[in-house]
C-alpha cells in the first residue's frame, strides 16, 4: 500500500457557499495540516465539514462549526489533524465572506 505525502487542497480562497474542496478519489486520505488566513480587513467565519461517501455536507459531519478569524489571523485547525477520509469521502468548507480567507491542506493518500 503506497503512502504519498501530498497537497490535498492547493492554496485557494474559501467560497461563501458550501463547497467541496477535496475528494479522496480511490484513496484513503489522512489530514496532516489545514491552514486558513483571513487577509481581509474584517472578521470572517469559517466552517469545515468532513463527510463520508454519499453524504451531504451538513450538521451531521460538521467538524468545525464556526471559527471566527480576525483580520490578518492565521489558524491551523488542530481539530482536523489526524482525521481520515475513506475513499470518496470529502472536505467541504464555507466562509461568511467570499475572497477573504485563503486555505491550504496537506496530508497523505494511501492507495
Amino acid at each position: 500500500m503506497p503512502i504519498v505525502a501530498t497537497t490535498l487542497i492547493a492554496s485557494k480562497n474559501i467560497e461563501n457557499a458550501q463547497t467541496v474542496q477535496y475528494v479522496a478519489t480511490n484513496v484513503t486520505a489522512i489530514i496532516d495540516k489545514f491552514t486558513a488566513t483571513n487577509f481581509s480587513s474584517g472578521m470572517v467565519n469559517v466552517s469545515v465539514n468532513l463527510a463520508a461517501s454519499g453524504e451531504t455536507a451538513g450538521n451531521s459531519n460538521l467538524i468545525v462549526k464556526t471559527k471566527t478569524l480576525q483580520a490578518g489571523e492565521t489558524y491551523t485547525f488542530p481539530e482536523l489533524v489526524g482525521h481520515v477520509l475513506k475513499p470518496s469521502g470529502f472536505i467541504s468548507t464555507l466562509a461568511s465572506a467570499s475572497s477573504a480567507v485563503n486555505m491550504r491542506a496537506s496530508g497523505r493518500e494511501i492507495s
